[in-house]
């Protein structure tokens, strides 16, 4: 099967370009570099570079390639700089979408597997609610959150009005190898980078808050399965259990096991404090469950650093 990813350079879009490839598909990447590399770039994979900003290399890219499936993760990924720059949040997040779409329709109208947010689009859930499920009430906090819920409310649309096949896969906090501690979001990512330079690791608040910290070899694994759901379908990526930044710091001493300097700042606006997600759908309709626990995850993810 030919297939294209959007955002295929990056951290999860490069793991999710490697199972593609090893199932066999011809494995096409689109993506713009600013957060992905090319050293990222899956063996055997084609790269287009290009920004589905750019309306007309979005169609160009489409036209040539032809894909049966798009795997759409291309995207700005920062909740604090949605904060700072919302309107690069919405062109990247929304625009990027719209382009997209009218782009597929124009070639065959391809499945889209759209990676959206599970752990901004909930917003702060009461904590009796815990973990939620896709059908709780979505009202995030930040500029990301809505740009990436506006993104499918688009993708929803276009299915309704025009047919376009879907399925949207909503991540909790993924973590893991080829994570960039420097262009994305990702307390372990930016920690393990310090820990590896000597540097201090500051906790925003008291570190009690908590995150659903799955795999990025599970979040892929989950990503590819989503393509043989039934159109329409959304799904929690996660793993169920809420862990804390102090939960964080202690696996990395661990899996560190020297000197790790903490420090603590005040916490910073538009980011929830606790969340984690209901995985039982996925589970039940694509036999999907997370594999890797965190401790061990932890200690991958060090490795690959080191």
């Amino acid at each position: 099967m030919r297939v294209l990813v959007t955002g295929g350079a990056g951290f999860i879009g490069s793991h999710v370009c490697e199972l593609l490839a090893a199932r066999g598909d011809e494995v096409h990447i689109f993506d713009d570099l600013s957060n992905g590399k090319r050293e990222n770039v899956a063996p055997g994979a084609t790269l287009h570079q290009g920004s589905l900003v750019d309306a007309a290399a979005t169609r160009a890219v489409l036209a040539e390639v032809r894909p049966a499936q798009v795997f759409h993760l291309a995207a700005q990924v920062s909740v604090i700089e949605s904060m700072k720059d919302p309107h690069n949040d919405l062109d990247r997040n929304v625009g990027g979408m719209i382009n997209l779409l009218a782009a597929c329709r124009e070639n065959g109208q391809p499945k889209i597997i759209y990676s959206s947010t599970g752990g901004a689009i909930y917003g702060e859930p009461r904590v009796e609610d815990l973990p939620v499920d896709e059908t709780y009430p979505e009202r995030p906090l930040s500029p990301y959150g809505l740009t990436k819920l506006t993104a499918e409310r688009y993708l929803w649309l276009e299915g309704a009005v025009h047919g376009q096949p879907y399925a949207v896969v909503r991540y909790a906090n993924v973590y893991g190898p080829r994570q960039d501690p420097h262009g994305e979001a990702g307390v372990v990512a930016i920690f393990t980078q310090r820990l590896f330079d000597g540097r201090v690791c500051t906790v925003f608040g008291d570190g009690e808050q908590t995150r659903d910290f799955v795999y990025v070899g599970d979040v892929a694994r989950a990503t590819v399965a989503a393509a043989d759901a039934e159109s329409g379908q959304i799904f929690n990526v996660g793993t169920g259990l809420e862990t804390s930044v102090n939960q964080v710091v202690a696996a990395l001493r661990a899996a560190w096991g020297g000197e790790m300097q903490v420090t603590h700042a005040d916490a910073r606006p538009g980011e929830v404090l606790r969340i984690c997600l209901d995985v039982s759908k996925i589970e039940r309709v694509l036999g999907w469950r997370p594999e890797v626990d965190f401790a061990e995850g932890i200690q991958r993810t060090v490795d690959s650093f080191r």
